[in-house]
Order: C-alpha cells, then structure tokens, then sequence
C-alpha cells in the first residue's frame, strides 16, 4: 500500500509476509466454483490466474502530531506455534523492514492489537538470549479488556503458547493498559467495537482534515467477504455475530467516503466499500 495521507496523519504499511491461500482453506464449506464467480472484480489485486486468495500479513503505522502507533504486530521470529504451518518458528525480516521504513522500534509510542490471534500479536516481543522481551519498550500496549479477559482463561495448549510468548511478557512489563472496545487514543484516533471473530475485536478509526479511514482487523480476511459477508472462516469464534459485523460494516461504509483498509488485504490493501445488488464489492481505483 501506499502511504495514505488523512489530515495530520499518515498511514504507512509493512508487510511481513503476502501471497496466495487456498480458497477452500479459507473458507472451507465454499467452492472454488462460487469463489471464480467474483473473478471479474477480484483479480488481478486479490486473486491469482490459479483461482487461489491473495492475503498479506502486515502491519499499519500511523504518524499524527506527537504520536506514532503500530497496529497489529504479525506472527513474529522464532515462535512455537506446535509444529504446524504456516507461523511456526518464522524468520522474517519485519523488524528490520520495519526500521527501514523509518520506524526504529523505539519510536513507537502505542500498539494497538485489534485482537489477541497468533497473527496479531508475534511482534509484541521479540527473542533475547532465551527470554521474550518486548520489541517495543516504549509504547503503551492497547488490548480491549474483552479481550483480554476472554483468552487470558483459555486453557488450551496453542492458546497458551500464544499468550506466553507473544502477550503476558509486555503484561508483565507494565506495558499494557486495558481499555474499553470504544477507547479514544486521541481526538483523530480510536477503536470500534466489531465482535464476532474474538470477543473483544476492534477495528481502528481514524478522522483528521476532513478524511476518514478504518483499519478492519479480522472482520473479514478478504475483500470476497464484501460480496459474500456470510462466508465464514474457522478462525471466527462467533460465527452468527461475525457475519452480522460484516454486514453492518459494509452498511455503514458503503457508498460514503471513508478509506477501508484491510489488515489481510493484499497489495493495493486501501479501497472502498461500493454497493452491489443487495451486497457490496471493494473498489481500489480512487484509494490507490
């Protein structure tokens, strides 16, 4: 993506890893017939000549006035993820792209997690000398307290490896606050509640200058979900609440002015929420 300029803020991404998934991984109970159905307004950006999804992992920066955040903070290096691909023991170069970028991971002041999944929160802690520690030791760690209190109980083995390597260690720094899924940052920057995948998910919105934006999380991982906002993946913990998310999202932005940028949307990754029928698509053409 392009840096995209809103106002007094600038909206950069770093990408830690992008290329094709399988439809039928994705979303197991649809066809690859229904997913070539969308082909005339997915490909070239967001599906390959094989029929297959094209995702990215990245993360968003945020520059305003006095304040440099980082949302979501991807898989992460060297984390034990049971042996099963794909985020098992990575090595990547995000925190290297990320410095390259012109973003030190001292010169960031938040993290934002829109929620608590493998994919979200790698980089909140880096290895070091056989400890995690956190990457970013300045910047105040945001979890929606729903959140929190949902995955901090769950006693399953993945779950727990997640939290124990990539979450309880800025906890235990004294770097996390717990806040509300409607927390205000700033006056141009705050969360949206948008349950159904986790809990206590949350989108990021962002108004400066007369333009708006809206960092989707996991509320969908692929733009087909616009189109098809009952398509539902195994990762959602709420399926029926998922879908209604969706579908109240894509009302609300449909049509109006405000940039969708979506944190699993591959490259151009900003667009537009466009009615269609009695459904929607994702436009890319004025946003790219």
């Amino acid at each position: 993506m392009h840096p995209i300029e809103l106002g007094r803020i600038r909206v950069s991404t770093v990408v830690e890893r992008a290329g094709p998934t399988r439809a039928t991984w994705l979303f197991p109970r649809v066809t690859q017939d229904a997913v070539e159905a969308h082909r005339g307004w997915l490909a070239p950006h967001f599906l390959d000549d094989k029929g297959r999804l094209l995702q990215s992992i990245h993360a968003f920066v945020i520059q305003a006035p006095g304040l440099t955040a980082l949302v979501d903070t991807c898989v992460g290096n060297d984390k034990d993820r049971g042996g099963r691909p794909p985020f098992h023991m990575l090595q990547t170069s995000f925190l290297q792209d990320l410095t390259a970028a012109g973003f030190p991971p001292e010169s960031i002041d938040v993290v934002i997690c829109t929620h608590l999944h493998v994919d979200h929160v790698g980089w909140n802690t880096r290895l070091d000398n056989g400890r995690w520690v956190p990457t970013f030791p300045r910047a105040r760690h945001l979890f929606a307290q729903r959140e929190w209190e949902h995955w901090s109980t769950e006693d399953d083995d993945d779950t727990k490896r997640i939290m124990g390597d990539s979450v309880r260690p800025v906890v235990d720094a004294g770097l996390v606050d717990l806040v509300a899924m409607d927390h205000r940052v700033s006056s141009e920057l705050w969360l949206e509640p948008t349950p159904g995948h986790t809990p206590g998910h949350v989108s990021v919105r962002l108004s400066s200058g007369g333009r708006d934006a809206v960092i989707t999380g996991d509320l969908m991982h692929h733009p087909v979900q616009m189109a098809e906002p009952d398509w539902a993946t195994d990762f959602d913990r709420d399926t029926d609440a998922a879908r209604r998310t969706r579908r109240e999202f894509c009302a609300r932005y449909a049509d109006g002015p405000v940039t969708v940028l979506g944190t699993h949307f591959n490259h151009p990754t900003a667009g537009r929420i466009v009615r269609h029928g009695e459904s929607w698509r994702f436009d890319v053409g004025e946003a790219r």
